[in-house]
């Protein structure tokens, strides 16, 4: 059976087939915080303090030394941002996606195609933003692209001449060219950063609506903060005794006791080994909540923030079942087009499974347990299966046992 893991970004599907979902309902944490699988989790970011942007001189122009951005006011037009920093519309537009009489959003980030004055005394600034002193610049900005999916292109930054010395200190974010398909959330999961902090980074409005070729400027990590927490768990570490410290060594039985002699070894050796208990008749006699959805090995088992379910391989064409009886509640596929199906039931749980085919049931029709819904594609035949209590996701296994 040939199997090949999908890139963890492909999960992002299931919370498509979730906001979906929630739409209709209203209620729904559209961040999605902790729900969707491999990888792309922002329950840490939301937790995790990112830098504050930097104030834009009185043109609105950001510097940092790589990329210059300007930074929209109320009311503004490209037209608008074009008399201040002195690039006509028509290349604003092209550089950034975008008509060049768009209404722009208060602080939205529009990119600069090559390099203006520098912010000065003149401009109500002063200078070119720099990295604090003793700060990783690679590794705050590494972490964030090691996390990212790799088929996502980032633009190649060269080095320019030094900033003067009174400029402001600050984080160079990571410029991400958003990609057809890509949502503020799933782009806030790629880097591992809170919608909300993208949102404000970027000027985005209260529906997080970005646009194909939009540059977003991806939230850096508060240095102070990364600082402080590499101290905590430092001191955490050094706080942790060693395996076994402290504990006392036991005597071991042989010492104490002597072993028995060689006749009632033989004895004991004569005697007929207790029979195993008959797996099949406990399976077929399960009391647990939910059965299995797919006949096969567990590949990828549940971890909080890291898969939100678990990864079940099988044959080509194996039946995916419905784990307990309920409603379906969604159909739908991601920008990969790969098949989501959601299914409600009793005591606010949903069953998610992702990565199926061959769908044989319809929204809103009820569906007992072991009943075939889809099967699993012939190509990467797995599920990605989930068990949601509302809409956190949580281990599947006490369910399933």
């Amino acid at each position: 059976m040939a199997y090949s893991m999908p890139k963890s970004a492909r999960l992002i599907g299931t919370g498509l087939a979730l906001s979906v979902l929630a739409a209709c309902e209203g209620g729904f944490d559209y961040d999605f915080r902790g729900d969707v699988g491999g990888g792309l989790d922002t329950s840490d970011a939301a937790l995790t303090a990112t830098a504050k942007r930097p104030q834009p001189d009185d043109r609105g122009v950001i510097s940092y030394p790589n990329y210059q951005v300007a930074v929209a006011q109320r009311g503004d037009t490209l037209q608008d941002v074009s008399q201040r920093v002195g690039i006509p519309a028509e290349e604003l537009a092209r550089t950034n996606g975008i008509a060049v009489d768009a209404a722009l959003r208060q602080d939205e980030i529009i990119a600069l195609p090559y390099r203006v004055a520098e912010p000065s005394a003149a401009t109500g600034g002063s200078g070119m933003v720099t990295p604090p002193g003793g700060v990783d610049i690679a590794a705050l900005a590494g972490g964030a692209i090691n996390n990212a999916d790799t088929s996502v292109q980032t633009e190649t930054l060269q080095p320019v001449a030094q900033p003067p010395k009174d400029a402001p200190t600050g984080v160079e974010p990571i410029k991400h060219i958003v990609k057809r398909g890509e949502t503020a959330f799933t782009i806030a999961r790629l880097y591992n950063v809170s919608v909300r902090a993208l949102a404000e980074w970027n000027g985005l409005g209260s529906d997080f609506t970005i646009r194909e070729n939009q540059t977003l400027l991806i939230p850096p990590a508060d240095p102070a903060a990364e600082k402080k927490a590499q101290q905590t768990a430092a001191t955490s570490a050094a706080a942790t005794s060693k395996p076994g410290e402290g504990s006392r060594t036991p005597t071991p039985p042989s010492a104490s006791q002597p072993l028995p002699d060689d006749s009632a070894t033989a004895a004991a050796a004569t005697l007929e080994p207790p029979k195993g208990p008959d797996l099949s008749k406990e399976q077929s006699a399960s009391t647990a909540a939910m059965s299995y959805p797919v006949s096969g090995k567990i590949i990828r088992p549940y971890a909080k923030g890291k898969n939100n379910g678990i990864d079940i391989a099988g044959d080509a064409g194996a039946p995916v079942s419905a784990a307990a009886d309920g409603k379906v509640a969604a159909i739908t596929t991601d920008a990969d087009d790969v098949t989501i199906l959601v299914v409600r039931h009793p005591k606010n749980l949903m069953t998610v499974y992702y990565n199926v085919a061959d769908v044989k049931v319809a929204k809103g029709a009820n569906v007992k347990r072991g009943q075939a819904m889809a099967a699993l594609p012939a190509e990467n035949a797995f599920v990605h299966f989930e068990v949601r209590d509302g809409f956190d996701s949580v281990d599947p296994a006490p369910y399933l046992k």
